[in-house]
């Protein structure tokens, strides 16, 4: 149980973090993610991570069937991996984008892990 703990709780942060600084600061986010023109759909991603990040860290608090955390998670980190390195092998999207598909590699690892050697952790909550 504990090390799916972890995950939730790193890939929750994580999210919640690079959810919230965007909206909060889309100067700075620019100037480590390279210029935007469409800041509105920076923002809007944004807005629609927080609530991934909070489901996901809302599992550490809750004692109920664990399968969704693990959907939830693992295919978040797909879809993230499918994004950052698709856009940055075109040259679409600045090279740090490759540095949160390797962070999202690391998350969908754990999360087969979990889903391979852990699989009682997910239903026995």
């Amino acid at each position: 149980m504990q090390f799916f703990r972890i995950i939730i709780w790193i890939q929750g942060i994580y999210t919640l973090f690079t959810a919230i600084w965007p909206i909060v600061d889309i100067d700075s986010f620019m100037v480590v993610t390279g210029y935007k023109t469409d800041i509105w759909l920076v923002k809007t991603v944004g807005a629609l991570l927080i609530p991934v990040a909070i489901c996901l860290i809302s599992f550490l608090f809750i004692q109920t069937d664990k399968r969704p955390a693990f959907f939830l998670g693992s295919f978040t980190s797909v879809a993230f991996i499918s994004i950052d390195f698709y856009y940055v092998l075109t040259d679409v999207v600045s090279d740090i984008y490759m540095v949160d598909g390797f962070v999202q590699i690391v998350f969908l690892l754990s999360w087969v892990y979990v889903g391979i050697k852990r699989y009682d952790v997910l239903i026995h909550s």
